[in-house]
């Protein structure tokens, strides 16, 4: 599995459109552009395909710990209490 297998899964999973990826990627201080993101989820035999490398998977999954969890408290400061975000239940 792959690098882009596994943030296509994510994304459908989790149901996330283009712009909240940008928005998750920002959290950690990666900027992407939503073309560069989209070139991802292309088929491998797409002549824009791009492979989607360990660096962005990394920052994509800190950066999704952050958008579910909220930012981590800095030493010596107790853990705000946050609303945590229920999974929605899928449609019939």
């Amino acid at each position: 599995m792959t690098n882009n297998d596994i943030l296509k899964k994510l994304r459908v999973a989790l149901q996330l459109r283009d712009d909240e990826i940008v928005k998750i990627l920002e959290l950690v201080d990666f900027r992407i552009s939503k073309s560069e993101l989209g070139a991802f989820f292309r088929k491998e035999d797409h002549p824009k395909y791009m492979e989607c490398g360990d660096q962005i998977l990394r920052n994509f999954l800190n950066g999704l710990v952050i958008h579910l969890r909220g930012p981590m408290p800095k030493k010596g400061e107790q853990p705000k209490k946050t609303k945590v975000n229920k999974p929605v239940p899928p449609k019939k």
